[in-house]
């Protein structure tokens, strides 16, 4: 059967690369952009489930301007929250399941990472309290629906920060990185997979299957912010990688806190799945290559 997606989101990391490996699987895609679809009317974005009547909807589309978040809560929530509830809630009246993909920073980083999927969540800033915030209303509005949670994506598309690091090295600039807060980086193409890979299963499961709920996406192993600077260097410039000094959250002042420690577990990905991510390294390595294809 051919999996028919409806996927809000076109140009963001994720969407991106869902768009790039549709084509080798056996599914249909219709991606719809902001002109298509205004992520911060909820009723807008339903009507567009129930024209499409999909099997599958993907909700690639967010409001991730962490620090901006905190001074436009209302447009974060409607992003965040308010479209994702209304879509599920569309996609369960039409019979489509619904994935929906959230951050780690629902997780405050004090609680013991790594965070299986039913730990206590709570978030630190506007932004991970509005994407918890739309996992909540995913979750009740559509009896078949997937929450995933990633962290620290990276591609060769859009904002990133291996793209940041690499642009800011080229200017030459004295960089400070910190080094207490760590997570787990995660390829945008590896996330993109894994998600068509599961498309037909999730869209013939019934309602209480394993693979709906939450589940916990990332690349394996942990990696502070300033390490993973240096791993970006060391791959993509080899001798003329710059120095990276160290600095404190406490020292780099921003409007959103963030989590220390927000590592999220990937147990229950290998358990219901059958997915083992890769190291981080190794994908990091082919965003590397593709940005930068003659080092």
């Amino acid at each position: 059967m051919t999996v028919q997606i409806l996927q809000f989101g076109t140009t963001g990391q994720l969407a991106t690369e869902l768009l790039r490996q549709a084509p080798a699987h056996d599914v249909a895609l219709t991606a719809l952009g902001r002109a298509d679809a205004d992520f911060a009317d909820p009723a807008a974005c339903a009507r567009k489930v129930v024209e499409a009547r999909p099997d599958l909807v993907i909700i690639a589309a967010a409001y991730t301007a962490v620090d901006q978040a905190e001074s436009e809560p209302d447009l974060a929530r409607a992003v965040n929250a308010g479209s994702p509830g209304a879509i599920a809630a569309a996609a369960d009246a039409v019979g489509a399941a619904v994935i929906n993909v959230s951050t780690d920073y629902v997780f405050d980083g004090a609680g013991g990472a790594p965070y299986a999927e039913d730990a206590p969540t709570n978030p630190l800033n506007t932004y991970g309290a509005t994407k918890l915030e739309g996992e909540t209303a995913v979750a009740a509005a559509c009896r078949r629906s997937l929450n995933i949670r990633t962290s620290w994506v990276i591609s060769p598309h859009g904002k990133n920060f291996v793209k940041t690091m690499l642009r800011v090295a080229a200017a030459g600039t004295p960089l400070k990185v910190v080094d207490d807060q760590s997570g787990r980086p995660t390829s945008a193409a590896d996330l993109a997979g894994f998600i068509l890979s599961q498309a037909s299963r999730l869209a013939e499961a019934k309602a209480g299957d394993p693979v709906f709920g939450t589940v916990h996406f990332a690349n394996s192993g942990e990696v502070t912010w300033r390490d993973f600077a240096v791993e970006i260097f060391a791959q993509a410039l080899g001798e003329q990688a710059p120095e990276v000094g160290a600095q404190k959250t406490a020292d780099y002042k921003t409007p959103a806190q963030r989590p220390l420690r927000a590592t999220m577990d990937l147990g229950k990905l290998e358990r219901v799945y059958g997915v083992k991510p890769r190291p981080w390294q190794e994908a990091l390595a082919e965003v590397v290559a593709e940005i930068r294809p003659n080092p």
